[in-house]
């Protein structure tokens, strides 16, 4: 067995690993490859109803910028409307058993609606799986998505997105007065709201690890019932901010390189989030040997609840 066979053995016992034709991740030159559960709110519901007003106080305010999606095409990036592409039709699929866990799924997670994409090391392509996962979520008829740009070291969403921007989410947490609609950015992209990372800061990790963060991914995960919040986060053993992270989010979604991500990397990666109760992994650049169909390479995704490979 390859290396990332056997890192996901475990998982693939749960749930069947499945494979799509290869979409390559853009080279850095245009495109860089990268790198304990709060308490449900008061009333018992994580997604409780507000008013129409307060939705409007959140994005009355909001800065707007329009995305050249012909720029996204060719990157390889999900664009709503595009023509079929393999990307397009791999993220349905990795976003589908995400987006039950997160509304209909048979067990109900705490703070199920947040999700964080993160890799054990740089260069597996998070950054790049996280905004085309965002895109895909907001094709939904009824969903919406805020994409937050957590790797907040190493920030990677604005240039993904050729938009700039200077306030983001350090920023919030550093200033309770500061308005969340004066940070968020509405896109072109229909129902895609991005958080960027923010002025950069040497104590990042202890924000990120405050009672500010806390409340405000707690409002985050509540304000609405519709709204996914996908959290690109740094690689977990690079950095300690996505460790600390991660014990707030419902859902983690790995992002492997089959080509050099190792065994024991994986598995250390996977020991910092067992707590969550959900993680997939997202096996990218796999091989023809991951491959179950006909298809020579592919992406692989295999899930499972709290399962560490």
């Amino acid at each position: 067995m390859s290396i990332i066979e056997k890192a996901a053995s475990k998982l693939e016992q749960r749930t069947p690993v499945i494979s799509a034709p290869e979409t390559r991740v853009p080279e850095p030159s245009s495109v860089p490859a990268d790198e304990a559960q709060p308490p449900l709110l008061p009333s018992g519901n994580p997604f409780p109803e507000v008013s129409a007003e307060h939705k409007a106080a959140e994005t009355g305010t909001a800065s707007f910028s329009k995305i050249d999606l012909e720029r996204l095409r060719h990157a390889n990036i999900v664009t709503p409307a595009g023509e079929y592409s393999l990307t397009a039709e791999e993220f349905r699929m990795i976003k589908r058993p995400l987006i039950n866990n997160a509304f209909s799924g048979e067990r109900k997670l705490k703070n199920s609606n947040l999700i964080m994409v993160t890799s054990a090391l740089p260069g597996d392509g998070k950054s790049f799986c996280a905004l085309n996962l965002a895109i895909s979520m907001a094709m939904e008829m009824d969903r919406t998505v805020l994409l937050v740009d957590a790797d907040v070291s190493k920030p990677s969403q604005l240039k993904l997105l050729g938009i700039q921007a200077e306030l983001g989410l350090l920023d919030l947490i550093q200033d309770p007065e500061l308005p969340l609609s004066e940070v968020l950015i509405k896109t072109s992209i229909a129902n895609l709201t991005l958080l960027p990372a923010g002025k950069q800061t040497r104590n990042a990790t202890e924000l990120l690890a405050s009672e500010a963060m806390a409340h405000l991914l707690d409002d985050l995960a509540g304000r609405y019932p519709d709204r996914l919040i996908l959290f690109d986060s740094p690689p977990l053993l690079v950095t300690t901010e996505s460790s600390v992270l991660s014990t707030h989010m419902g859902q983690v979604v790995m992002v492997v390189d089959a080509a050099s991500t190792t065994q024991p990397a994986l598995k250390s990666a996977l020991t910092l989030v067992q707590h969550c109760g959900y993680v997939g992994l997202i096996i990218n650049r796999a091989s023809h040997q991951l491959s179950l169909g006909t298809y020579g390479y592919g992406y692989g995704y295999g899930y499972g609840y709290g399962q560490q490979a």
